[in-house]
């Protein structure tokens, strides 16, 4: 199991809870599958799959896993059942049907189909690293970050976290490409994504380009400024930066994916517990550099 985009968020306060005690805290709300009638359920569920406990635990990083069900039911089809049976109504009757009758008749259609309707299950994974006072969810949107962080809140009562970055940091991203302050252990690779200050500013995306170029520089002389940059870090791992400080298409090293290639694959709990130790432990490592990077302080 290996993150592929990071929301990154510090507590600000160390969190006084034992793995036992937070163990419990999970199992209030453990993931349930929808019943008839249910459109989503969600809950916590083992990181492991087939575990029994609904949290892992790595040096002191926490691994929990939310886990989402939601009935597919189109929009379509109701729709398409819905538009048969009111013109069935109104040739019989001669009189076209209301609104609030046809949202009544909808519900009706959903409760029928609901039950017969399939399931899709999806996961947000993330980790708490108590010792470095650092929350991490692997999501590259906003959304499913706020579901987990809230899921969380909501079994442990309280979770005081913030952003790891509450500022932006687009004029340190256009400075490097500028070749202004850029960190020695950071190499700027060939993507990137540059828009113009005005609200409704052009944007400019590049792939497998020289971000060097007097083109690009240009760019960037006439005002535009970098919103993703995509990096390499340490010779460890490569991804894409935003603004906020999301990141994502994470890419571990062919390096960091051999350390462990020594474990049988059948010993399918020995490797995961392995890569997460693995890979927590270099994103916390990567988390710490960007805090220094960019001068970042959750007392900001």
């Amino acid at each position: 199991m290996w993150f592929k985009n990071l929301k990154l968020y510090a507590l600000t306060q160390a969190l006084e809870i034992t793995e036992e005690d937070l163990e419990e805290k999970l199992a209030e709300f453990v993931f349930r599958p929808c019943g008839s009638q249910d459109m989503a359920t969600m809950g916590f569920t083992s990181p492991f799959n087939q575990g029994k406990t609904l949290l892992h635990s790595a040096n002191g990083r926490i691994w929990i896993t939310l886990k989402k069900q939601e009935r597919l039911l189109p929009s379509v089809v109701v729709n398409a059942e819905l538009a048969e049976k009111v013109a069935q109504i109104e040739a019989e009757t001669g009189s076209s049907v209301g609104k609030k009758a046809q949202q009544d008749m909808k519900q009706e259609i959903i409760h029928r189909l609901l039950p017969m309707a399939f399931t899709k299950n999806s996961f947000i994974h993330g980790f708490i690293s108590t010792k470095d006072n650092l929350v991490v969810v692997d999501a590259s949107a906003d959304g499913k970050a706020e579901a987990f962080l809230a899921m969380l809140r909501k079994a442990m009562g309280s979770l005081p976290v913030v952003p790891l970055a509450r500022q932006s940091v687009q004029a340190h991203l256009t400075e490097w490409l500028q070749g202004k302050d850029l960190p020695k252990d950071v190499v700027i690779l060939e993507e990137a994504e540059l828009k113009a200050l005005e609200e409704d500013g052009a944007v400019l995306r590049c792939k497998n380009q020289d971000l060097g170029s007097e083109e690009i520089i240009n760019h960037i002389q006439s005002g535009k400024v970098v919103q993703k940059l995509a990096v390499e870090w340490d010779e460890t791992l490569s991804a894409l930066i935003q603004e906020d400080l999301t990141i994502k298409r994470l890419k571990f090293s062919d390096v960091m994916h051999e350390q462990n290639a020594d474990i049988p694959k059948d010993q399918v709990a020995a490797r995961l517990d392995a890569n997460f130790a693995l890979m927590s432990g270099e994103i916390v490592r990567f988390a710490e550099r960007l805090k220094e990077i960019f001068t970042l302080n959750a007392d900001d």
